[in-house]
């Protein structure tokens, strides 16, 4: 090899001497990696892969009614798509601030005052790309590589898997029906020693069941007497059918809370969440957000300020959800499926199939296939018991959903006559 000649090479190779006298390059790979990254070998979300069986059979001319993605069927609030098109035309659409606009970190703050008689600090706000990202912050700022993290099984699978890339260890507690499909205080003090972090979801994917607000407030104690860094995933609220659903920061201003404008404001594409950072963890989030996104979607952030001037509009599609859940919970036992989890909240049915199958993920192959309608696996949602499981989301057409289970009725008659 030549010797270096240029004040750069020269450079580069005194920081190699130096890296190479310490001992720093002898852990070093001495070739690149052919294949994909350890941490990168995570279980697909498998709901996304129907998603793209529906669109292919779509474009086939293939008639079908998806009932497997969690979304709401309708446009933005009209008060959203107005400002969208406003801001297009005035402004720039550049970088904002990392952790979001002003206008729309105080607006949230306003809504936690409306919503749940709550006093939020503006500057404890951080606009986040969808709930994801926020989950992806949350994540990285509060915990190790090698920590502990507990959540919920059945649960929303995007927690486990990141978790898990992060190098997170991640603990399932088994939640059926006896205890609604919720984590306990009980579960929490039979643990061999307090877990870095507990995930909660209230209402829940896939179950749509809700933790009452004394028991949310009693773990959230329970975490910070233990030390235990409590994750509340919000994104449901709004949509319930009965007792509101309450904040994690009523009680402790511990918790990191995820939300997000996707479900209740019904803006899933436009890509824009928030968190709730207790003190402590709010420079790492603004660092973390500055890196990993720079900002969320501009365009987003100045349509979401609007989103809280659309209450009333928003509160019809929830009365639409509503029609459509009763819709399905005198139906489904009609056609055979009649064990289902308590629909509090959300837009889900989860529904027990283990009379057919313990493959879910097979057999929701066969229902798309062979009747045209397309569920979710619940393998996704439990890897343990998921085989004997299926959700269906009522966000859609009332029409649809009723046609939807017309066919899926005859399709599993037909599955008994066999």
């Amino acid at each position: 090899m030549l010797p270096p000649t240029s004040p750069d090479e020269r450079e580069t190779a005194k920081v190699l001497r130096a890296y190479l006298r310490d001992g720093v390059l002898t852990t070093m790979p001495r070739r690149g990696r052919a294949g994909a990254s350890a941490r990168s070998d995570i279980a697909p979300f498998h709901v996304m892969r129907v998603i793209d069986a529906v669109v292919a059979r779509r474009a086939a001319g293939l008639p079908v009614i998806d009932l497997s993605a969690g979304q709401p069927s309708t446009q933005a609030p009209s008060t959203v798509r107005k400002a969208a098109h406003e801001a297009l035309d005035r402004d720039k659409i550049g970088y904002t601030n990392s952790l979001g606009i002003p206008p729309l970190r105080a607006a949230i703050a306003a809504h936690y005052e409306r919503t749940y008689g709550v006093a939020v600090d503006p500057a404890a706000v951080a606009v986040t790309t969808g709930s994801s990202g926020g989950f992806l912050y949350a994540f990285l700022a509060a915990f190790e590589a090698g920590d502990t993290v507990v959540m919920a099984r059945p649960g929303y699978p995007a927690y486990r898997n990141m978790l898990a890339a992060l190098g997170v260890r991640v603990m399932e507690l088994p939640c059926g029906a006896p205890t609604r499909f919720q984590p306990t205080l009980a579960q929490l003090e039979a643990l061999p020693e307090p877990p870095a972090g507990l995930v909660v979801a209230s209402p829940a994917n896939p179950t749509g069941t809700m933790i009452a607000p004394d028991e949310l407030a009693a773990l959230a104690a329970w975490c910070e007497r233990h030390g235990t860094r409590l994750v509340s995933d919000e994104i449901y609220h709004g949509i319930t059918f009965g007792e509101r659903a309450d904040t994690a920061w009523r009680s402790s201003r511990s918790p990191l809370v995820v939300n997000s404008f996707s479900k209740y404001f019904c803006m899933t594409g436009w890509r824009i969440g928030w968190l709730l950072v207790p003190e402590e963890l709010r420079d790492a989030v603004d660092r973390l957000a500055g890196n990993f996104a720079i900002c969320p979607p501009a365009l987003s952030q100045l349509a979401a300020v609007a989103a809280f001037d659309g209450y009333e509009e928003l509160d019809a599609n929830v009365a639409r959800y509503a029609a459509n859940r009763e819709l399905m919970l005198q139906a489904l036992p009609a056609i055979g499926l009649d064990r289902l989890a308590p629909a509090d909240g959300a837009f889900y049915i989860y529904a027990d199939v283990s009379r057919w199958t313990d493959d879910s993920l097979a057999w929701g192959r066969r229902v798309l296939d062979e009747c045209g309608v397309a569920v979710a696996p619940g393998v996704d949602f439990d890897p343990v018991d998921g085989g004997s499981f299926i959700r269906m989301c009522f966000a859609g057409d009332g029409a649809d959903i009723a046609r939807a289970l017309e066919l899926f009725g005859a399709w599993l008659a037909r599955q008994r006559e066999v």
